[in-house]
């Protein structure tokens, strides 16, 4: 009988093992490969990638090239400039972003009881439909990026993969038939701009990084490269001594503008590469480090490209989910963090950390903690006409306080969005299940 595979890593091996004790399957795997693979772990293959299977016999050996650079050799030796080479990194944006847009003036807020799940999924469905309109025709997700320090730097739309990964992952608890069209757009996009053996890059000028790739492979999950598990020996090998994640894959080959200022170990970084990777010997020291931050109050100011400790706890929460076994024993620990930076009036800051907030505390069982009323008005109140909310700084280096590469921040109001549509599904959940009758 097929078996379900969520997260299929190391496949390859699974693959070998099993065709090495099982003639039947392995006559099948060398005649019709795909549909074997399919119907054995029940997944879904993309219809426009090819999958041959090779059998070597002791006299004849298989030698298997990777693909070609996407890059042209002239654009590899330009991206090689770095941060030098201006030009090169304007072919990854785009026009001019316009000025943000100020958020919707303060209205009532008063949701009657009864009424709640009903508002909940009307902001949804305005939400979608205001996304819809903004995501690419490729699937691709726009972000914007700006200065923090600088308003007079100008603004700049950029679609990087791990945009697109970061918010369509978001979706995921939305039922809509909306959200789910909008989800295989972008999971095509994700296909289309991978790069062997299954690693992403944020921007053409910059090496690969295993924020953008772990994101990535979450959401492009049957991608042949990634169900194979072909990346999981390169993110493996991009540890450091005490077995955490760093975030850029250094090859010799690769650009080298980040090498002067490389961080070693960025807690979200090493979270969302065991989201991915999953719980396993090899991702024991990540862990190990996560849990120590997170018990020793110490998550404040740990991340370079996380703003806020919301943002951190919100990739730790989705970790416990997407790897399950992962962090044991951490989630009351974290639902104390996460409820500890409420304010005075119980809330979690802008309406970005708001809906960060409510999604990892859902995700590690403790949203019945909070005032889950109040922090759905909010959301709906903060919602324009339009269906979108208002732009924040979402990630982006802040260490870095000079010219135009100083401070640089990344957000939009797509990105606010998603993350809004995601905590509303979980309220509007939540509401639903503890209705009575």
């Amino acid at each position: 009988m097929p078996r379900a595979m969520k997260k299929p890593i190391d496949l390859a091996d699974v693959v070998a093992n099993r065709a090495g004790r099982d003639s039947d399957f392995r006559e099948r795997l060398l005649v019709n490969p795909k549909e074997t693979i399919e119907s054995e772990f029940g997944v879904a293959l993309p219809q426009d990638h090819e999958l041959h299977v090779h059998e070597e016999t002791h006299a004849a050996t298989h030698v298997v090239l990777p693909p070609r650079s996407k890059l042209s050799d002239a654009e590899r030796e330009e991206a090689r400039a770095g941060a030098t080479s201006l030009e090169f990194l304007k072919k990854t944006m785009h026009d001019p972003a316009p000025p943000m847009r100020p958020p919707v003036a303060a209205r009532a807020s008063a949701v009657a009881s009864e009424a709640v799940v009903e508002a909940a999924r009307e902001s949804i469905g305005r939400s979608l439909g205001f996304l819809e309109s903004t995501i690419g025709e490729d699937g691709a997700w726009h972000c914007i990026r700006f200065n923090v320090a600088d308003s007079d730097i100008p603004r700049h739309f950029e679609r990087p993969p791990f945009v697109s990964a970061l918010c369509v992952l978001a979706l995921e608890r939305s039922h809509d038939a909306r959200a789910e069209a909008i989800r295989t757009a972008t999971k095509a996009y994700l296909a289309e701009t991978i790069e062997y053996p299954g690693l992403w890059r944020y921007y053409r000028h910059l090496p690969q990084d295993l924020d953008s790739s772990a994101l990535c492979s979450l959401v492009v999950r049957t991608q042949p490269w990634v169900l194979l598990g072909r990346n999981v020996p390169r993110m493996l090998a991009n540890r450091d001594e005490e077995g955490r994640f760093m975030t850029w894959v250094l090859d010799e080959d690769e650009p080298d503008v980040v090498a002067p200022f490389r961080i070693e170990a960025d807690p979200v970084v090493n979270a969302n590469a065991i989201a991915y990777l999953g719980d396993r010997p090899d991702t024991k020291g990540a862990q190990r480090w996560l849990a120590a931050l997170v018990r020793e109050g110490r998550l404040d100011g740990s991340s370079k490209w996380y703003p806020d400790t919301v943002a951190i706890c919100y990739a730790i929460a989705r970790t416990m989910v997407s790897a399950q076994g992962a962090l044991p024993g951490l989630r009351p620990v974290l639902a104390d963090g996460i409820l500890d930076l409420r304010d005075e009036n119980g809330d979690f800051g802008n309406i970005l950390q708001t809906a960060q907030a409510v999604s990892a505390l859902d995700n590690i069982g403790a949203l019945e903690r909070i005032d889950a009323k109040r922090q759905l008005e909010r959301l709906l109140c903060s919602q324009r006409d339009d269906g979108s909310w208002p732009e924040f700084l979402a990630f982006g280096d802040q260490s870095l306080k000079w010219g135009q590469f100083g401070q640089i921040g990344h957000g939009g109001e797509a990105i606010t969005t998603a993350f809004c549509v995601e905590a509303l599904e979980r309220l509007a959940g939540l509401f639903q299940a503890n209705a009575p009758g």
